[in-house]
């Protein structure tokens, strides 16, 4: 029985360790994101990974391609638990990738860089998701476009700390109607 439950125990651990492996390895700063977006590389396509309402509030940068939803909010649906909006994965992300992807003549090899706000609900998740669908080079912006909240001070509770915005990154505080995610065309 001991060793059973320290045989459990230590594939946990290894699995938690390959877990933040590939977090690394997936990940790549905002100012790498921005410098490889602003280099003309002609084999990247850069997402925005929100809610296109999110990005509403919060802000939107030019740098990236276009805006493909990997977690939608189903505003009506409340989820108790968290407490928010239930969301779910966009069902059609893989082929709305796959479509950005062939609009600009680029494969499944080409170079993807997803962002979402704090780069731990979404950009990590879809850039995996990416990964174990065919698409070998999904990376993520790590601290995504608000960064981290601030644990204590004035700013407590507010995201201050890295990613996008706090990098000084150009962004505008209002979406491009070119670029965000519309169901109505």
């Amino acid at each position: 029985m001991k060793a059973s439950l320290m045989r459990m125990l230590s594939a946990a651990l290894l699995a938690l360790v390959s877990l933040s492996a590939s977090a690394d390895e997936l990940g790549i700063t905002p100012q790498k994101a921005y410098e490889m977006a602003g280099s003309g590389a002609e084999n990247l396509l850069f997402i925005d990974v929100r809610d296109p309402v999110e990005i509403m509030f919060v802000g939107f940068t030019d740098s990236v391609d276009l805006n493909i939803p990997y977690l939608l909010v189903d505003r009506t649906q409340w989820d108790p638990n968290k407490p928010r909006f239930r969301v779910y994965r966009n069902p059609d992300f893989l082929s709305q990738v796959e479509q950005a992807l062939a609009e600009r003549g680029l494969s499944r090899d080409a170079t993807i860089i997803t962002m979402c706000r704090s780069g731990s609900e979404r950009g990590l998740p879809s850039a995996t998701y990416l990964r174990e669908n065919g698409f070998p080079n999904a990376f993520y912006v790590v601290n995504g476009f608000q960064g981290d909240k601030a644990k204590g001070g004035d700013q407590a509770g507010m995201r201050v700390l890295n990613g996008w915005q706090n990098e000084g990154l150009p962004w505008s505080p209002s979406p491009n109607p070119d670029k965000i995610y519309r169901v109505d065309r």
